[in-house]
């Protein structure tokens, strides 16, 4: 009844509790991707990105133009992404920069660059069915906006993860439309959140990314912001420090109004992103807390750490905070 408050049964709090534990017990004290993906293929699995030539719908006019105002596409695509290359030559060339770490290693085929469902149906499952076609990709991650999953998509979507391994990736970037209208996402945070319901009602893996360090967002708020994301049925989590890259309308922004922004020092982003952490739900898969831009591209903040450099520090202060993921989560 109205005014009530919801029964919440007794063996909820203690697997939240047993969650709890594993998280402290466990190496690095939170839900790691890349041991989540150990438990899920017998040899090891890398991810290779694409730039299948997509657009997005806040590019070209459909919901707005000009695209988000912190992107720039370039701070993440590889030399070998070059929309001239079809998908199983990307695919090709990146297995061949990466075999000479693991020879037996296995690939996702990772549709990264720009709205990688935004097409004609016909089309993305030209390409899509490419890239499982290529030898030793084992399954596909599709990068893709909230806005942009209409339903005979995720149908053959659900046809497909039957048959391979899937994930569906939704940059979210901010639970605070203010935020969202602000940087020109084109889409709300219900948007995103119909989004990723819909998606895992089909039983597919849902990965979400966020940008930490948004204009006029605070810590309080952020990780209120875990706290939101928590209650949905999100399988992986990509955090991004907010990066000013040239070439943006953000950098601009920054320009003229620069007691707007806030430029987290490494240290202060690693107590933010534990910060963070603690208040996330423990059954959430970590699969990053930074991004890393080319140096010419990059304009603030420039710490100097590559990312598995700044991983080992968070890490590392875990341990001397005493905390791990879902610490003080609640339902």
């Amino acid at each position: 009844m109205e005014g009530e408050q919801a029964h919440v049964p007794e063996f909820y709090y203690i697997c939240m509790a047993e969650e709890r534990r594993k998280m402290k017990e466990s190496l690095h004290r939170y839900n790691d991707f890349s041991a989540w993906l150990s438990t899920l293929f017998p040899y090891k699995v890398q991810k290779i990105s694409l730039n299948a030539g997509f657009t997005c719908p806040n590019r070209d006019g459909t919901v707005g133009y000009g695209g988000c105002t912190y992107c720039n596409n370039q701070t993440f695509n590889p030399a070998y992404c070059r929309t001239e290359k079809s998908v199983t030559e990307q695919l090709e060339e990146g297995k061949q920069f990466f075999a000479h770490k693991y020879p037996d290693m296995k690939y996702l085929a990772y549709f990264q660059a720009y709205t990688n469902t935004y097409g004609e149906l016909q089309e993305l499952k030209r390409k899509y069915e490419e890239a499982l076609q290529v030898p030793d990709v084992v399954g596909i991650v599709i990068g893709t906006r909230p806005d942009c999953m209409p339903d005979e998509l995720l149908d053959y979507l659900e046809e497909l993860n039957r048959r391979t391994f899937l994930i569906v990736e939704y940059g979210v970037e901010s639970t605070d439309n203010a935020t969202l209208k602000r940087i020109n996402r084109g889409h709300t945070f219900e948007a995103a959140e119909e989004a990723i319901r819909r998606t895992a009602e089909k039983g597919i893996r849902v990965g979400v990314h966020i940008i930490l360090g948004l204009p006029g967002e605070t810590n309080e708020q952020l990780i209120q912001q875990a706290g939101v994301l928590s209650s949905l049925p999100i399988t992986t989590l990509k955090l991004h420090q907010l990066q000013l890259i040239k070439g943006t309308r953000m950098a601009v922004e920054f320009e003229k109004q620069p007691e707007d922004f806030h430029l987290y020092t490494a240290d202060e982003y690693i107590d933010l992103v534990i910060d963070y952490v603690e208040h996330l739900n423990p059954r959430i898969v970590l699969e990053r807390f930074v991004s890393q831009s080319p140096k010419e591209l990059l304009i603030a903040p420039d710490w100097g750490l590559k990312n598995h450099e700044f991983t080992d520090k968070v890490r590392k202060r875990m341990r001397e905070r005493d905390s791990w993921q879902g610490k003080l989560y609640s339902k």
